[in-house]
């Protein structure tokens, strides 16, 4: 991501900053979002197709179509915004609007969540929002002294796993392996019992991944070669696919959260919520937010890590392994104890955000800046961040592509501000009052808790790496067990 000027404070919006016109543009109806389409997912790609354009108008900031557009999205037209500093608008529950804009420029039919909105396409203006946000952060906070049982207990089978197809296979695919580990977590952690006791057996992650891909579609490309690309494009981004296709799958996730959760959903039904809304909205923390987060986030953790090589693991067994012995296990206090991997995860989350792009309509008329810019936003118009660009921004961050371990270690604390996988500020915590991932916190939690794991069994491992539909793959070709 190159830059145009040198600033004269990295991350500041100055009120000297000349006005200019938003570059870019839209091109012919129909059309024009046809050609950004086939741009984006085929012909250039998603980072080279905001690259180009970027350095065709020499700013962060520009028009551009973002699929799908027709006949799926009735208006594809976004300003998007790809610094650390024009980014930051898209974080402010005052200038933007975020009802129905969590995929993008289209919304999936409600068949797919029983009829209901789910709070992510609720906007902090309505009054459900703050209830069901409310819900979920007491439910979260409830749990809190459960993370780390919970979770030690779900990842103790995967790390079995992965040394047994290691032995048999000769490597082992984390992906698979961690979807399960994470289903089984997010299950246990909201029902209170396994989900194998509950009717879902092992298909869980199968279903959410259906379920997650059939909404998702109009945003991705397989990738096959056997497929002409003309032919995926008119599957996947011109219609909708039906809900029907996934009606099955989606009753047996809900009667199973239905089914088991029901301490969760009398607690709900106390807050004024009907029993069945409080369901839908668990099934969607539970499978969009809460696993088809760690679906990326973990192999991406694992990806980064692995790659980095033999000295960074000498680091984090030694840091992993002196404080949990001074502290006498895995606690919460430990995992604070931990800097560089506390960094470790922040530079992951970093460098690649389990969600990419965020979404948010002009509340009102405004200026928003860049490092170089102000721009003129008239009101309803559609705002877009490129999180990997923003997250990479050569002006806050040195060496912004390279992975640096302890990037975050010191005086690098103060560079969390601008670390904005959860919708906002690294630095921030969820309320009702904004749209940041409840689940932030447990997050970070989470992925430390993945490293411990993983450093207090082994000393080093080796990793094979190629991209998915969304996020990363990981093969692990090699463990070396804790000697």
């Amino acid at each position: 991501m190159s830059s145009f000027t040198n600033p004269a404070k990295p991350g500041a919006p100055s009120d000297d900053l000349p006005l200019k016109k938003i570059p870019g543009g839209y091109g012919l109806p129909f059309f024009g979002p046809i050609k950004d389409r086939l741009d984006y997912f085929y012909r250039q790609g998603q980072d080279e197709f905001f690259r180009t354009r970027m350095e065709k108008h020499k700013s962060t900031v520009f028009r551009t179509n973002m699929p799908p557009g027709p006949f799926i999205a009735s208006d594809p037209r976004v300003i998007a915004v790809l610094d650390a500093v024009s980014f930051q608008v898209l974080l402010d529950s005052s200038k933007v609007e975020k009802k129905n804009v969590l995929d993008g420029t289209f919304m999936p039919s409600t068949a797919f969540f029983g009829g209901f909105r789910p709070c992510a396409f609720l906007d902090t203006s309505e009054p459900r929002h703050a209830l069901f946000k409310r819900f979920f952060l007491s439910l979260l906070a409830k749990r809190k002294s459960q993370f780390v049982p919970t979770f030690r207990s779900s990842v103790s089978d995967l790390f079995a796993n992965i040394e047994d197809d290691i032995t048999q296979k000769g490597s082992a695919d984390f992906n698979t392996l961690c979807d399960k580990t994470s289903f089984d977590f997010v299950f246990r952690l909201f029902c209170d019992e396994n989900c194998s006791d509950s009717g879902l057996g092992s298909d869980g992650p199968t279903l959410v991944t259906k379920w997650l891909f059939v909404q998702l579609a109009p945003l991705i490309t397989l990738g096959l070669k056997f497929i002409p690309n003309f032919l995926e494009d008119l599957l996947l981004h011109t219609f909708p696919l039906p809900s029907f296709l996934v009606k099955s799958d989606y009753r047996k996730l809900y009667d199973a959260f239905y089914n088991s959760a029901t301490t969760l959903i009398d607690e709900a039904e106390k807050l004024g919520i009907k029993r069945d809304e409080a369901c839908h909205n668990l099934v969607f923390l539970a499978g969009f937010n809460a696993y088809g987060g760690m679906k990326a986030l973990f192999p991406a953790l694992i990806k980064w890590v692995g790659s980095a090589g033999q000295v960074l693991h000498r680091q984090l067994v030694d840091e992993i392994r002196t404080v949990v012995k001074s502290e006498g296990g895995i606690t919460l206090s430990a995992l604070e104890k931990l800097t560089l991997t506390k960094s470790v995860v922040y530079e992951a989350l970093r460098i690649e955000p389990p969600v990419p792009f965020q979404y948010g309509r002009a509340r009102g008329d405004m200026v928003i800046h860049s490092h170089d810019a102000a721009f003129e936003v008239k009101k309803g118009e559609m705002i877009f961040g490129y999180q990997p660009f923003a997250t990479k921004d050569p002006r806050i961050f040195k060496h912004p592509e390279e992975f640096v371990a302890d990037r975050f270690v010191g005086e690098g604390e103060k560079l969390l501000k601008y670390v904005y996988w959860s919708n906002g500020r690294e630095t921030e915590e969820p309320t009702v009052q904004n749209k940041q991932c409840p689940a932030k916190d447990l997050v970070v939690v989470l992925s430390r808790l993945m490293l411990v794991e993983f450093f207090l069994r082994y000393d080093t491992f080796t990793v094979e790496t190629a991209k998915l539909l969304l996020g990363s793959s990981v093969e692990i070709r090699s463990i070396t067990k804790a000697r």
